[in-house]
């Protein structure tokens, strides 16, 4: 089967194996570990190496259903564009929408801090061989971050509830300066290790 007719999950699950395509790290570090438990060399390293996949699978599980949520989450909102704009119910029913619009893509933001401090241990610790993968990953999951904050910051933008919109562009910033620049620092380690 090519690898476009998999779903979602199939492929996922198969960028988290031991397998050697497909690979890039999309599967958050998942291959390095499979292709770093039980092998000699990273036996110092073999238990924390376990239990970051053990976080990472996790992870993958979420932001699976963070794809589904996103649709979920985005359909009132759509929905309350087409509310007329005489209708005295519009700016209520425009508001909640625009929060709950705002929620997916904060999770995926939270999640993708998550799957880099996660990329960022598995690039130190996991095989040499699959070091490229995690230097993949990070740059996947930096980007990821980066579109979802697009979507929180165009909610936040005409949100009426000023205070909340500022509380989630604060945390949105915040995550945005952390992670993006580790991301760039892993990806930076990865090549220059790569590169020699």
């Amino acid at each position: 089967m090519k690898m476009i007719d998999k779903t979602v999950t199939v492929f996922t699950e198969e960028l988290a194996s031991p397998a050697p395509v497909p690979g890039g790290g999309g599967a958050l570090g998942d291959m390095v570990g499979e292709l770093t438990v039980g092998k000699k060399k990273y036996a110092d390293v073999e238990e924390d190496v376990k239990a970051l996949m053990v976080n990472a699978q996790e992870l993958r599980r979420r932001f699976l259903e963070l794809i589904d949520g996103d649709a979920e989450a985005f359909a009132p909102l759509a929905k309350a564009y087409g509310i007329p704009k005489d209708d005295p119910t519009r700016d209520e029913v425009m508001e909640n929408a625009l929060k709950v619009a705002c929620g997916v893509p904060m999770d995926i933001m939270r999640a993708c801090g998550e799957a880099l401090d996660l990329i960022e241990e598995f690039a130190a610790k996991g095989s040499k061989l699959a070091i490229s993968d995690a230097g993949c990953g990070a740059v996947l999951c930096k980007a990821a971050m980066q579109a979802a904050s697009l979507n929180v910051f165009i909610n936040t933008k005409s949100m009426k509830d000023r205070a909340c919109a500022e509380a989630l562009e604060k945390e949105a910033n915040e995550l945005l300066d952390k992670y993006t620049a580790m991301g760039d620092e892993i990806f930076g380690t990865v090549l220059g290790k790569i590169r020699g």
